[in-house]
């Protein structure tokens, strides 16, 4: 893979791993119902970029298979 690959891939497992401490923080120390809510919809966008890391992942992989 080249360096650029290997930066994407990283970013993208970066950005993953932030989503989802700041959802867990927000789910611990959030004492009311709006950091509840808070804390649900980070968790739902830990989601959404998990599958874009997945597929960057995967299509990375596919391109630069030997």
């Amino acid at each position: 893979m080249s360096d650029l690959s290997r930066i994407i891939a990283i970013i993208a497992l970066i950005v993953v791993t932030v989503i989802l401490i700041r959802g867990l923080k927000s789910f611990f120390l959030g004492s009311n119902i709006d950091d509840k809510r808070k804390s649900n919809k980070l968790m739902q966008l830990r989601v959404i970029a998990q599958f874009v890391a997945i597929v960057i992942l995967m299509t990375l992989f596919y391109f630069y298979k030997n």
